[in-house]
């Protein structure tokens, strides 16, 4: 296979002894004939050693927060939500299944990873100097932390206040005879023929615990042999609901936990035995999936052999019922190969994510935030007749801000409208993520089968999605799109679309370009912008990339666009470059940053810098932050803050500058190694004046003092900034409904 040249030298096995340049940056991978030692693939977000020559003499070396420990710490922020009692009741319960989800997929990627690299014996550091064992150790310690302050809050704060709006989860001691009766019937009926008690025994090995998986461990006695104890596993079937309906209805809603259906009926599992005790637990696995692209010939047929392998994946987590006795939870260790750093002993219920049934299935709106429903952009509707996207568009660039603006009647349509627009001539988008229903796919497929050419890359490595891409890919195909996989060693991340139409006797351009994926259902959960543009730069810089990324192209350097693997990182340094050199001069200078993480000590570092040359650096910082704002001498201009809310805060800005001459940009990017050194990723200058106002107000609202967030301090640690009725706050995305929409509700 060829490799194209985008492949970084990053993101392809190299020799064990890997070799870095004067800068720090690793040097051409040597030919694997050169050597019989080859390293693993990175990970996705693989931590980079900081050298001595990264690490200059005017900078501590205690500059760099530990990025694992920030990444629990942007989890805890998720808890405190769920801690509020502020919250709605039924949005404290959705939080508290948020972070454990977020904390599924914490142990599934990074700590997996990290366990894989020591057990590797690769020496391989954060900016912070911790070691793998450390790390690990720190990591324990925190997260059985968060996951007491999980339980606690579920079991002595929105259990009950659930039970007293009428929502309760109960136990089987709680129900009377008719609803026993009727849930032995659906016991019957329903999960009894496709549970299958496992024993353990010298003739039965220790079955396979698939990851996530909720699984009993029950032991029990033979009448006839009162000497002895034996074990069996139960695993809890995937088609039975977490939580058993056992009443919905205008006089309230009652659940049973699925787990206590099934114990309740041991006997007939395990007939003329004798149950001594039951206890739940759960495995959480390795999820990475590694596909050597040099090699495999079928992208597509080698993914799906991994993801096939992946619940095959060493276990990473042991999660148990505090109540476990010592020696079920030794043989449950023992057999999975798990030491006491890998168990967390949870006192409640475990998988607390599947709370999402409750909250779903709840119909209380007086429980929930108030619905809203978001605003067709102005330059998008006439009266009541929507316009023509393309019409639009010659007129001016487009900013959406969603949830706030729809997708649907900007985003979609401008693509549904290329679908079925006779002058259309050609369709071009990438796709990491959809939805499972998802009307774009829907429109490019009949954009092909009404015979324009239509190209989609299908970027088939998106984490825990591959598999549904997979199936997009195909469906495409077979629908006649040209489909695309990507580039050999890089993910494509960025979001950008391409309608090519003609229009008289000249083909025009129109372009999409976001911070957000093409899905029509989180466009209503995350905060996301996008550009709609007909601006002939952009559309000749678009077509660039998707040759590029469809083709062998070795363009690097753009017009309007920022592009990653090459461009982002040394673009956003020589702009914060710029405005420490204003500020030296004696101007006014500001750095303004809006990214889910900052954990890239490269950018880090030209923050540092700019800071100590006197420019004003604002981070808004939804999740990890590797930066320590407020330290004297280093970062005394550097002010860090997080929003957290209804909605996941997702969309990427940059502005260097202040008044006219500010730069503001937009894209896919996050300031993380994966993102800068190993994704395709895209960001646009943002031009048109009313669409900088629309950027500048999100980021000055985000930062007022009299805004709701957490605040970041040198040691590491979140304030939260709350409203009290002697300081009132407001908080950013209730302000922007208000703004945008006009009210809430």
């Amino acid at each position: 296979m060829t490799t194209p040249a985008w492949t970084p030298e990053t993101t392809v096995p190299v020799t064990a002894a890997r070799r870095r340049g004067a800068n720090g940056r690793f040097l051409p991978r040597a030919d694997k004939s050169d050597s019989a030692v080859v390293a693993p693939q990175p990970l996705e977000e693989e931590h980079v050693e900081v050298t001595e020559d990264q690490q200059l003499p005017e900078l501590p070396e205690d500059r760099f927060l530990n990025r694992e420990l920030s990444w629990l710490d942007f989890n805890a922020r998720v808890l405190a939500l769920a801690e509020d009692p502020g919250t709605p009741l039924l949005e404290r319960a959705k939080f508290l299944a948020i972070f454990a989800s977020n904390l599924d997929e914490f142990y599934m990627v990074r700590v997996a990873g990290l366990k894989r690299r020591l057990k590797a014996g690769l020496p391989m550091r954060g900016g912070d100097r911790a070691s793998l064992r450390s790390q690990l150790e720190m990591i324990t310690e925190r997260a059985a932390d968060l996951v007491t302050r999980h339980a606690a809050c579920f079991a002595e704060e929105v259990r009950p206040k659930l039970s007293a709006e009428g929502i309760e989860i109960v136990r089987w001691s709680e129900l009377d005879a008719p609803e026993r009766e009727r849930l032995r019937t659906y016991f019957r009926e329903h999960v009894f023929p496709v549970l299958t008690p496992l024993a353990v025994d010298p003739a039965h090995p220790f079955p396979y615990i698939s990851s996530r998986s909720l699984n009993l461990a029950v032991v029990l006695r033979d009448p006839a042999d009162s000497s002895s104890e034996l074990f069996a596993r139960i695993k809890v079937p995937n088609n039975v609901p977490r939580f058993v309906t056992v009443q919905n209805d205008s006089r309230g809603a009652r659940f049973l936990p699925v787990e206590e259906l099934i114990a309740i009926h041991l006997d007939q599992l395990f007939s003329g035995m004798q149950v001594l005790e039951w206890h739940l637990f759960r495995v959480t696995r390795n999820a990475e999936v590694e596909v050597d692209e040099d090699r495999d010939e079928d992208l597509l047929q080698a993914l799906e052999r991994e993801l096939a392998q992946r619940r095959f994946g060493p276990p990473v987590r042991l999660e148990v019922a505090a109540s476990i006795s010592d020696h079920v939870l030794d043989l449950l260790a023992r057999e999975l190969d798990m030491n006491d750093q890998d168990v967390l002993r949870v006192p409640s219920l475990l998988d607390l994510s599947a709370l999402w049934q409750v909250y779903g299935a709840s119909d209380r709106d007086d429980l929930k935030d108030r619905p809203f429903v978001p605003a067709t952009h102005p330059q998008l509707a006439d009266g009541e007749v929507p316009r023509s996207v393309f019409n639009r568009l010659r007129e001016c660039d487009i900013l959406v801000h969603h949830p706030y603006h729809s997708f649907s009647t900007s985003v979609q349509r401008f693509i549904e409208q290329a679908a079925a627009d006779p002058n259309v001539l050609a369709i071009k988008q990438t796709l990491y993520r959809t939805s499972g229903d998802s009307p774009i796919v829907d429109a490019l497929v009949d954009a092909a089968a009404a015979g324009k050419q239509v190209v989609v890359l299908v970027e088939v490595k998106a984490r825990f999605d591959e598999v549904a891409n997979i199936g997009w890919a195909r469906t495409l195909e077979r629908a006649g799109c040209h489909v695309v996989y990507g580039l050999v060693g890089l993910k494509t991340h960025c979001k950008t679309a391409l309608v090519v139409r003609q229009e008289g006797n000249q083909i025009r351009r129109y372009c999409h370009i976001g911070t957000g994926n093409y899905h029509p259902k989180t466009a209503r959960l995350y905060e996301d912008f996008g550009m709609l543009t007909a601006d002939p730069e952009i559309g000749a810089d678009v077509t660039d990339l998707f040759n590029v990324l469809t083709g062998y192209s070795r363009q690097t350097a753009f017009r309007r666009l920022l592009v990653a693997p090459h461009g982002v990182r040394k673009g956003l340094i020589e702009r914060i470059e710029e405005q420490a050199r204003i500020a030296r001069d004696g101007g006014e200078a500001l750095v303004q940053f809006k990214v889910n993480s900052l954990v890239d000590e490269e950018t880090i570092d030209a923050l540092y810098r700019a800071s100590r040359d006197g420019v004003q650096v604002d981070l808004v910082i939804r999740g990890m932050c590797s930066l320590r704002p407020g330290v004297p001498g280093l970062s005394e201009n550097i002010r860090v803050r997080s929003i957290v809310g209804r909605f996941l805060e997702h969309s990427r800005i940059f502005r260097f500058g202040t008044g006219e001459q500010a730069e503001y940009w937009i894209g896919s990017a996050d300031l993380m190694h994966r993102n800068l050194d190993r994704r395709v990723e895209a960001l646009v200058r943002v031009t048109l004046p009313p669409a900088q106002e629309d950027l500048r107000n999100v980021l000055e609202l985000a930062m007022d003092e009299g805004s709701e967030g957490w605040d970041l301090d040198a040691g590491g640690t979140w304030h939260r900034r709350t409203s009290t009725p002697a300081d009132p706050h407001v908080h950013l995305q209730e302000a922007l409904l208000r703004r945008v929409i006009g009210k809430v509700g």
